[in-house]
């Protein structure tokens, strides 16, 4: 690699050093289209896979099969994203000149381009960057009781585009001004890879987790960190991954930022992992953990700008119920989620569709199938409204445990409307 060709911005540059383009071994990757290869060079050079990812919108997961040769790049649609996000000259990769290879226009003579201010930010800049972050911290509560209340799309949209100028923002501001940026922004990209999780699109709820630990890590915020690797553990649930989702709720336990709150999301997170692999032992004990943390006070306030409110006893046990489900005990389930349903605030109208689906799934299991098409039928009213992919991956998962009981006619209305309202739809990925 030719020496003085390092990045070190925090994002790809408008153009990649000449050193690097020049480079023999980087020529000759481009030439093979091995974009294991480029990738390995650009890393090198000091232009992580995050980074990558971010210019080229993949996803970091995509990048890193492509980089470890688990994955080869064909199409050619994607090898001129590529090209044009990290500005790769066309003719290196076999492709038309790219619109970007352009000279860009000289300035006017006589005509300098406005000084940057004292932050980093241009003096035409149509937003303080102050100004936008304390902006931010004013609407995300907001943002969070709508998407509690009325569903993740009723947030998504706003908080996309948030994100999304944020983003812009930080990239030409610096000091203070920027280190605010980036500590909003890992918890609002925190919150949109939550969204998208919800709606069930995994892809974007990864992406953007990574983001929010990118930011997070970079502004030196070491709760917001601990937050994102237990996020990432419930991700990693969701796609029924016991080990990763032991291994990532371990990691947050351990983490220097990790609060009692998180801690105790954490050590349930391990739990769920625990009863997936079957172990009831080891499962219940986090549990136990967990319930313990979750009732503690926490006079700290270290986590107070994260939305935790939902991080109590009666969230714990809510989870606890479910994995009784997993671990061959559903009537136990079935009398934990009556009771701490009575207990839940009514602005989770959002998570209230998913016990619900839940309380179904048990009592179906449990051979009682009038009352859990009753719960169904309430739960799929709620998930019709919120959208929300949890909810119908849940309430699949009810219908089919009611398959035997068709005869049934509060299970044949359900299964019905169901059948109706999803058009026979596959359900999406479990997100526990």
């Amino acid at each position: 690699m030719t020496a003085g060709a390092v990045v070190t911005d925090a994002r790809v540059p408008d153009r990649l050093p000449a050193g690097l383009l020049s480079d023999p071994e980087m020529i000759a990757a481009c030439r093979r289209r091995d974009f294991a290869a480029v990738f390995r060079l650009l890393k090198l050079a000091g232009i992580y896979p995050s980074l990558i990812a971010r210019a080229c919108d993949m996803t970091p997961s995509r990048v890193g099969e492509i980089a470890s040769g688990k994955r080869r790049v064909e199409k050619v649609e994607l090898i001129e994203r590529i090209a044009d996000g990290l500005h790769i000259p066309g003719h290196m990769l076999g492709l038309a000149a790219r619109e970007w290879e352009q000279e860009a226009p000289l300035p006017s003579p006589g005509r300098q381009a406005p000084a940057p201010s004292a932050g980093g930010q241009s003096l035409n800049s149509p937003i303080d960057p102050e100004f936008f972050v304390n902006h931010l911290r004013g609407t995300m509560p907001g943002h969070y009781r709508a998407a509690n209340l009325l569903g993740s799309r009723h947030a998504l949209d706003a908080v996309t585009r948030h994100v999304q100028f944020l983003d812009r923002i930080q990239q030409n501001t610096g000091g203070r001004d920027r280190d605010e940026l980036l500590v909003i922004g890992a918890r609002t990209a925190e919150f949109l890879g939550w969204l998208n999780q919800d709606l069930g699109d995994f892809d974007q709820a990864l992406y953007w987790s990574d983001r929010a630990m990118e930011w997070a890590q970079e502004a030196g915020d070491d709760v917001m960190a601990a937050y994102v690797l237990f996020r990432k553990s419930n991700q990693a649930t969701g796609r029924r991954d016991a080990q990763k989702a032991i291994s990532l709720a371990r990691a947050a336990q351990r983490a220097v930022g990790a609060t009692l709150r998180i801690r105790a999301l954490a050590a349930q997170q391990e739990a769920q992992g625990h009863a997936l692999m079957g172990n009831q032992r080891f499962a219940q004990a986090k549990f136990d953990e967990a319930h313990k943390l979750a009732a503690e006070p926490d006079d700290s306030h270290a986590d107070d700008a994260l939305d935790l409110a939902y991080c109590t006893p009666t969230y714990i046990e809510m989870q606890r119920a479910n994995c009784l489900i997993e671990l061959g005990d559903p009537r136990t389930a079935v009398g934990m989620f009556e009771a701490e349903l009575q207990t839940l605030p009514p602005i989770y109208r959002n998570d209230q569709g998913v016990y619900l689906s839940r309380l179904a799934r048990a009592y179906a299991v449990s051979g009682e199938p009038e009352q859990a098409a009753t719960a169904a039928d309430r739960a799929l009213s709620i998930a019709l409204d919120t959208e929300s992919a949890r909810a119908m991956s849940e309430l699949s998962a009810a219908g089919k445990a009611l398959r035997r009981w068709s005869d049934v006619p509060e299970v044949a209305a359900f299964t019905g409307r169901l059948t109706l309202m999803t058009g026979g739809a596959p359900s999406r990925p479990l997100t526990i």
